[in-house]
């Protein structure tokens, strides 16, 4: 069994999927398919029970390539909030759900939820009253285009 500790996450041990070998610096591991590997782990994290712990929280955000600030702006706080989250846990039961469903679109390669939530962000950014104009046809009303 080996400790995988280069995902920084603690509790990750892999019973098999690498090889050792000697390298002139000492004992070394060669990992199989890493980018599976971290898909798996996102998966456990995704799908355990309770609240994410803050390096959990860490490792999805960097799963899905996004910065603290990125992420802060799609949950409408700071940066400095998502830095406290990573380092000591506890953020919202909002936050930690709005996380994993996130990473789930994204990893079913579906992610009509991380666009309507950049589009809202941008949108707080131009509040306005704009008008919004609806239409009905066979299949009931609409927004028109």
């Amino acid at each position: 069994m080996y400790h995988y500790r280069e995902c920084g996450l603690r509790n990750v041990w892999l019973a098999n999927g690498y090889d050792e070998h000697d390298t002139p610096y000492g004992p070394g591991i060669a990992i199989h398919d890493v980018e599976g590997l971290h898909r798996a782990i996102a998966h456990g994290i995704v799908n355990k029970g309770g609240k994410l712990t803050g390096t959990e929280l860490r490792f999805l955000r960097q799963e899905m390539g996004l910065s603290q600030a990125k992420l802060a702006t799609m949950l409408g706080n700071e940066a400095q909030t998502v830095a406290l989250w990573e380092k000591r846990g506890g953020q919202p039961k909002i936050a930690d759900r709005f996380i994993r469903a996130i990473y789930r679109e994204l990893n079913e390669g579906n992610a009509h939820i991380r666009d309507m939530i950049e589009r809202l962000v941008d949108s707080d950014l131009e509040e306005s009253d704009a008008r919004i104009t609806l239409e009905q046809d066979s299949g009931g009303w609409k927004v028109a285009a």
